[in-house]
């Protein structure tokens, strides 16, 4: 770089001599050809000098998770019969044989039998604002083949074979223009293996209820305001994305609430050493 800025030098004085002498230069006089010298040493900072650009929008350019849009969605719940077009019962989950007892009963869906967002009967014992997505990432204790590749968070939330790193995932959920968040419980609507879909780009398959592709509990059908087949928009999240609201309240599969007991029982251990001391 040095010896192409003498260079460039060089000829800037070379040619304010010339200018004098020959009239036959291109350049008409000494400071057009130092105004050239200036432009070749520009080009080559270019070059070699790494170019910084600086992004003019607050916003990242690509989000981590995009959104799904104009999804058809349902309502499904804790302990539902089967019938309609729900042709298996809601009282397990893909990943809960014992759902509906871990849950504490039936999420009823009658909204006379509801009253901030959980049953009237029981405060449920895991998280009301649940959801189903038409893929699961275990098989006969196994981790499906495609599950390592295609699912983002795989390496980060792995804590053994055949356990499940879908379950208890956040995803948004948007209707216009309120947002609820909700934990991943159920493998639905109808099928289990859609990954290009869940993880993907493609939309979701047709089936009986108009091609849905999202089951959303009671709770999420509540504070969304949606009709049993409606349409949404919805995207993963991290738990630290997780707005405050409604979701944090309840469930033993709840993160909020876990990292709510966790400091909690530490408060109380450091009371308990304060008083022997």
């Amino acid at each position: 770089m040095k010896r192409l800025l003498a260079a460039c030098l060089s000829l800037a004085v070379a040619g304010s001599v010339k200018a004098d002498e020959q009239s036959t230069s291109p350049y008409a006089t000494a400071a057009d050809f130092a105004k050239y010298a200036m432009k070749l040493r520009e080009q080559a900072l270019l070059k070699v000098e790494p170019q910084v650009f600086i992004p003019t929008s607050s916003h990242p350019a690509i989000q981590r998770y995009p959104w799904k849009t104009n999804i058809v969605t349902t309502v499904f719940w804790v302990g539902e019969q089967a019938g309609g077009n729900n042709p298996v019962p809601n009282y397990k989950s893909a990943w809960d044989f014992n759902w509906t007892t871990n849950y504490g009963g039936t999420d009823t869906p009658d909204s006379s039998a509801r009253r901030n967002y959980i049953p009237v009967a029981f405060i449920p014992k895991l998280n009301p604002f649940y959801c189903a997505l038409p893929y699961n990432d275990v098989t006969h204790g196994q981790f499906k083949p495609e599950a390592p590749l295609v699912i983002p968070w795989f390496k980060q939330a792995y804590s053994g074979q055949g356990e499940s790193v879908c379950r208890n995932h956040w995803i948004a959920i948007r209707k216009g223009n309120r947002t609820c968040y909700a934990q991943w419980e159920d493998c639905g609507p109808f099928r289990t293996d859609h990954f290009q879909y869940v993880f993907g780009n493609e939309r979701p398959k047709p089936n009986l209820n108009h091609g849905a592709g999202l089951d959303v509990s009671p709770a999420v059908r509540d504070y969304l305001g949606l009709a049993p087949t409606d349409v949404t928009d919805w995207q993963f999240v991290e738990v630290r994305d997780v707005a405050p609201g409604p979701w944090r309240s309840y469930g033993e599969n709840n993160h909020f609430v876990l990292a709510r007991s966790k400091s909690e029982q530490r408060m109380a251990d450091r009371s308990v050493s304060t008083a022997k001391k």
